[in-house]
């Protein structure tokens, strides 16, 4: 279909194929708004290590902000290794700038997010451009660039220091040899996308220095970039120690305001 079918609004679209190798194919669900558009994009990734974990369901899904959502699987650890992860989530941004007519989306307003293995993908598909050799294979025509990104509780720096199980993981993800080439802080530059980057404190299992790092880099490389970090968040933003602050709901309204900004939506994030 190249035009939208006013059917789907306030539906939910279950594994829509957007790519396949030979072995899998790749699906994504889409939970369109009730009324409007063409909408801004969310691209969600989600996490598991990059070896398990599903794109549905989502918990929060901001579609009553006008946000046309996509959440997105992707090939994982031990069937295939990085960069098949990254190569699958910048395959998904292109399918949708090919089919935006279809979706009611404005492709000149996607964002990206991803919580996790997530957030490192999101984080490297927001930052590395086609230079970096992983925008091959399906609808090479269109581009995987987003306009906004939001990593959670994301690796920034695979060589910096993680605790032991997480360290052998990503080794067998990606080899010592892509520990530089996969990190998202070494990609950062002047003309990327405004970046978001929340994380907990009290996070054991990605340390909070990664979410530093990333922040720094870009503030180094001239990017524009914000942080929340949320203290007593545990890796999913439990209670670790104490309460969270700020609260998750805090969290979900500073990140709809982000997206506010971002992607010209001047009531995201407004008091309902």
């Amino acid at each position: 279909m190249n035009t939208f079918n006013s059917t789907r609004y306030g539906t939910i679209e279950k594994d829509i194929v957007y790519g396949a190798d030979d072995v899998q194919a790749q699906r994504m669900d889409v939970y369109y708004p009730a009324s409007g558009g063409p909408w801004p994009g969310l691209v969600f990734v989600h996490g598991g290590g990059w070896s398990e974990g599903d794109k549905a369901p989502l918990p929060v899904v901001p579609t009553e902000a006008g946000i046309l959502v996509v959440s997105i699987n992707y090939r994982m650890y031990p069937a295939c290794r990085f960069p098949a992860m990254i190569e699958d989530v910048k395959c998904a941004i292109r399918y949708l700038r090919s089919h935006a007519a279809s979706f009611n989306l404005d492709l000149r307003r996607i964002a990206l997010a991803g919580h996790s293995a997530g957030g490192h993908l999101a984080a490297l598909a927001g930052l590395a451009g086609k230079d970096a050799g992983w925008d091959g294979g399906a609808y090479v025509d269109q581009s995987s660039a987003v306009q906004a990104v939001v990593p959670m509780s994301g690796p920034t720096d695979l060589s910096g220091q993680f605790p032991s199980e997480v360290q052998d993981l990503i080794a067998n993800v990606f080899g010592v040899e892509q520990l530089v080439s996969a990190s998202p802080v070494h990609y950062a530059h002047p003309d990327a996308p405004p970046f978001l980057i929340v994380h907990g404190d009290a996070d054991p299992v990605v340390p909070v220095e990664q979410a530093h790092r990333l922040y720094a880099a870009l503030q180094r490389g001239g990017a524009p970039v914000e942080k929340l970090i949320l203290h007593n968040g545990g890796h999913g933003f439990e209670s670790l120690g104490g309460e969270v602050s700020p609260s998750l709901e805090e969290m979900f309204a500073a990140l709809l305001q982000f997206l506010g900004r971002t992607l010209g939506m001047p009531d995201a994030g407004k008091s309902r």
